[in-house]
């Protein structure tokens, strides 16, 4: 089954860069990340059985942020296939440059995103550190190209962004690894297998086991977008396409966080969890706290969702840092982000593809020009900030009514503090959009509003809403015990 999952995206990568004709290609992805879904549901059913001596296993914690990952790749694909029928009805200046495969900007762009999936499912099932490590910079080269795709100076810019400053991270993350390599020197086996570094715990080298772990936080949290640290998050979410920039926050920023708590597993192992959950925490109200200053004013509405996943990869530290039932609410707010953020990244697309700009104040009237997008924006907008009785408001109250029974009176002070802050800068842009006369200059396409470009969202955006009604008990069970294997409860 583990196996399925890596083969079935690798293949329909290779075969999106032979196949000729752009409707195949496009059936090739749908098919290919539709049999990657299935096969992660079955999981839920029947345990993989863990593979090359337990270097690729798929526990509880990893089975979430698969199906997180899985699901949205699903949802988007539809939306691709939208997107590059769009796409591929104007020529771009430098198509005849293309000569190594046929329609190669399509081609490049299926093989990418089918690499991508493959590449993330590795990190999920990865239980070697120094495969982990791998998987997480292959991670970085499959988005390289996607974020690129518009071919632009500016598009240049944030992919050399990105690569460069994720490269620094991913340097710092390989010394992790060695440093983790020297604490496990002194038990039996130095071979860096999570379940032989859990089980070994006791016997771990605790100052070399701090380090690494302060190693991976800085070097994955540069993936993961934590403040300071997530400095090309911005420019690569508001210039690659929309449905990336979904992708990007909703799948990648779990998969950097994914890489993070293997090493904090080990950390509880070893019993030194009281440490890294006041890293947790202090990086959690930063990353908040950065977001709130940047969301305040921002002039373009998607620059404004990458700092709005900033601010949310905050909470979700913090919600680790503080444990107990904070570290539910946590992975409950991972499912709950991922679902909301990808709903407003790409009705985004709708809005730039209606009005041909990324400028908030250029863009009034959106109810009455694209109505169904408008609708997805308000709603996505409520969703977000965490009003109830959308699931990013049931995670956030079981984070602050754990940080309220451990006496941590400081820390609620500060996150509902900004939180308020966020939820007042985010409703000027986004209820000024919605809002006012419709724009006949600027919206240039009154017929964006299309089944491929709205179910997609909606479905995300509903199911949300259903997630702050009725959590259904597998799924309740799943967070439980992805919270239990991170020292929750």
């Amino acid at each position: 089954m583990i196996l399925a999952l890596l083969l079935i995206p690798t293949l329909a990568a290779v075969l999106s860069l032979l196949v000729r004709h752009d409707v195949l290609r496009r059936m090739i992805l749908i098919i290919a990340v539709a049999g990657h879904t299935g096969v992660t549901l079955a999981a839920w059913i029947h345990e993989p059985a863990p593979l090359h001596n337990g270097w690729f296993a798929l526990d509880k914690l990893g089975l979430l942020f698969l199906t997180i990952t899985s699901i949205l790749f699903l949802t988007c694909a539809f939306y691709a296939v939208g997107y590059l029928s769009g796409e591929s009805r104007r020529k771009t200046s430098d198509a005849g440059d293309d000569t190594l495969f046929p329609n190669t900007p399509e081609a490049i762009f299926c093989a990418c995103l089918n690499a991508f999936l493959a590449t993330m499912t590795l990190v999920m099932v990865s239980h070697h550190f120094g495969v982990l490590w791998v998987a997480m910079e292959a991670t970085t080269l499959a988005t390289a190209t996607l974020i690129y795709f518009h071919r632009n100076r500016h598009s240049l810019e944030a992919t050399w962004k990105y690569l460069l400053i994720c490269s620094v991270g991913i340097a710092l993350a390989l010394l992790g690894n060695y440093f983790l390599v020297i604490a496990a020197s002194t038990s039996e086996k130095t071979a860096i297998i999570l379940s032989d570094l859990v089980r070994q715990g006791h016997t771990l080298n605790a100052p070399w086991l701090k380090a690494a772990f302060l190693l991976f936080l800085v070097g994955y949290g540069v993936k993961m977008g934590l403040a300071p640290l997530h400095t090309w998050l911005p420019d690569a979410h508001s210039e690659a396409p929309s449905v990336i920039s979904a992708l990007l926050s909703g799948t990648l920023l779990n998969c950097a966080f994914l890489g993070i708590l293997r090493s904090y597993q080990v950390c509880c192992a070893a019993e030194l969890a009281s440490f890294c959950q006041e890293l947790f925490v202090i990086f959690g109200l930063l990353s908040m706290g950065w977001a709130a200053v940047y969301i305040l004013g921002q002039p373009d509405y998607k620059r404004m969702l990458a700092y709005s996943s900033v601010e949310h990869i905050g909470i979700l530290a913090l919600g680790v840092g503080i444990g107990a039932g904070a570290t539910f609410g946590a992975m409950l707010h991972a499912v709950n982000h991922s679902l909301v953020k990808v709903t407003l990244f790409l009705a985004a697309g709708n809005i730039l593809a209606a009005y041909k700009t990324k400028t908030a104040a250029n863009v009034k009237g959106l109810l009455s020009c694209i109505p169904a997008t408008g609708v997805l924006w308000v709603a996505g907008f409520l969703a977000i900030t965490g009003v109830p009785p959308f699931g990013i408001f049931l995670s956030e109250f079981t984070i602050v009514k754990a940080i309220l029974d451990q006496g941590h009176m400081g820390v609620a002070i500060a996150f509902l503090g900004i939180l308020a802050l966020i939820f007042i800068g985010m409703a000027m842009t986004f209820l000024n959009m919605a809002q006012g006369r419709r724009s006949e200059e600027l919206c240039i396409n009154h017929k964006t509003d299309s089944i491929l470009t709205i179910i997609p969202p909606a479905s995300l955006g509903i199911l949300s809403l259903m997630l702050g009604l009725y959590l259904p008990p597998m799924l309740s069970r799943l967070l439980h015990d992805a919270a239990t294997a991170i020292g929750g409860f």
